[in-house]
């Protein structure tokens, strides 16, 4: 499975990801948001962190009193998740496992899902299981977390498109990581999104992505969705 390695070996010699445990204040902000304005606790609440990666997002959300599952294509990453999470003591439930794939959870099993830049590479048979997993998944009126890359207003994205084209809509290739990455524009995502779940909030956000230590200016959607 190509994308596997591609993904094991940024795990062993880091490029994109970074190796801090710190959760995004992007996830922190949304966490607020479903306590204060959808009144939910997330104590006891079951939740799945899609492509949780060295488990930041998920033993986070452990801490908090949550149910926590993470699943990531990346066996190492997992490995480094479980140790994590084993020496602050917290249990969180670990699998290896592909998001553009069916899962073996069984229907409405979760509160809560995140998506932190982990469907960026799926292509488009695969982007659609993995629509239909996550709200298959989700319980009903559950919230959906997507963080995803944006085409809109994206010079270097649009530099990417024209230089390194792939053969799907608004991707291109990463040379460097030899993955294929998929930019989305506002009206395609509400589109695609739209058809399974209710679009809450869409925000556009920039941020600077660091790739071999070289700064990059990207921008990417923050969604706030819930299960129609």
């Amino acid at each position: 499975m190509p994308q596997q390695n591609t993904w094991e070996n940024e795990y062993k010699n880091p490029q994109l990801t970074q190796d801090s445990e710190e959760p995004r204040e992007d996830v922190k902000k949304f966490l607020k948001y479903l306590r204060r304005e959808q009144n939910i606790s997330l104590e006891n609440l079951h939740i799945l962190d899609l492509g949780c990666g060295t488990g930041k997002h998920t033993n986070y959300l452990a801490e908090l009193g949550a149910h926590a599952t993470g699943i990531d294509i990346s066996s190492r990453a997992i490995a480094i998740a479980r140790n994590r999470a084993l020496k602050k003591g917290y249990i969180v439930d670990y699998h290896v496992a592909n998001i553009g794939a069916s899962l073996t959870f069984i229907d409405n099993s979760f509160g809560l899902m995140l998506d932190v830049m982990c469907s960026n590479s799926l292509n488009e048979d695969e982007r659609m299981i993995y629509l239909e997993e996550t709200f298959r998944l989700l319980s009903p009126d559950g919230h959906f977390f997507v963080r995803i890359l944006a085409k809109d207003g994206d010079r270097h994205a649009k530099n990417l498109l024209k230089l390194h084209p792939g053969k799907e809509k608004d991707t291109y290739m990463n040379t460097d990581m030899n993955l294929i990455e998929r930019v989305f524009s506002r009206e395609d995502f509400c589109e695609l999104y739209g058809k399974f779940f209710k679009i809450n909030e869409l925000i556009k956000k920039t941020n600077y992505a660091t790739f071999k230590n070289q700064p990059y200016k990207r921008n990417y959607w923050i969604a706030y969705l819930q299960k129609k």
